[in-house]
């Protein structure tokens, strides 16, 4: 079954409902297709992944390049995509909403924005610049008549901020401004995670998981967590077995083979793929 824009968009804001759901990050068109044959309901797009495919560092992609690549993420799989679309590539609240206006139309169906800067003298931007800037997308998002899903990030914790305190007024103050869901990246604790759900309910809150955890999925659901992303934690477990394999070569050796993906399932996943 091939489902429209809206189909997609439908499914995914009935996913924030109820419930807690694994939303995976793949980093390219074969990482996304594996995924839909995992039988994943959604899955989203990892700024970070995408960069170091393409030989760059995170948040140093431009616009134009996140545009094509969210096309081709939509276009790869039936499933509906979220866009981590970094802090909404504007300079301004206007700029933010051309820039979201111009994802809404490669057909994603959640689109988170950042409060981050980028300028590690002052990388958060101020709590009136950052809901502004939310309150851009939320616009640009209503005026298309669309159901994209808008998620709103406080990244306190991945910039060196880690203020609870200051994470949790900005979440609410994101949860005002018309986000859908929130999502605080960084937060790792029981305690952490549980203040966050009880500031923003009863919106949807997404936890990261971009590593090893002693949490379980069930951990979280019970926590309250609507959503489970891993960011670009499977684009690094795909380079650090490339890496390994690599260095091995370099040293001599063929053992960093030995996990290596068949190629005969590879050709069987994307056979019949144009």
């Amino acid at each position: 079954m091939t489902r429209t824009v809206s189909q997609k968009r439908a499914a995914f804001r009935a996913l924030h409902a109820s419930g807690c759901f694994v939303l995976p990050n793949p980093w390219d068109i074969g990482s996304a297709r594996y995924l839909a044959s995992l039988g994943f309901e959604a899955i989203a797009t990892t700024s970070s992944g995408f960069a170091w495919s393409v030989g760059r560092a995170d948040n140093h992609i431009e616009r134009d390049m996140i545009l094509e690549h969210l096309r081709a993420m939509v276009d790869a799989t039936d499933l509906p995509v979220n866009a981590d679309f970094e802090n909404g590539f504007g300079a301004n609240p206007t700029a933010v909403a051309q820039s979201v206006g111009l994802a809404i139309e490669t057909g994603v169906a959640g689109l988170s924005i950042e409060d981050s800067t980028g300028d590690p003298s002052a990388p958060l931007f101020t709590l009136d610049e950052a809901v502004a800037r939310l309150e851009a997308a939320r616009r640009a998002i209503d005026e298309r008549g669309e159901e994209t899903v808008l998620i709103g990030r406080a990244e306190n914790f991945f910039v060196g901020v880690p203020d609870l305190d200051d994470t949790v007024a900005r979440l609410q103050a994101y949860a005002a401004a018309g986000a859908d869901c929130l999502y605080a990246p960084g937060i790792q604790t029981r305690e952490q995670i549980e203040a966050v759900v009880a500031a923003v309910a009863p919106k949807p809150v997404n936890v990261l998981i971009g590593g090893t955890s002693a949490f379980t999925l069930h951990d979280l659901a019970e926590l309250g967590v609507r959503r489970v992303s891993v960011g670009g934690g499977l684009a690094r477990a795909a380079w650090g077995g490339f890496m390994r394999a690599a260095q091995g070569l370099a040293d001599g050796r063929f053992d960093g083979f030995e996990r290596a993906a068949p190629g005969a399932q590879l050709n069987a996943l994307f056979l019949g793929h144009a």
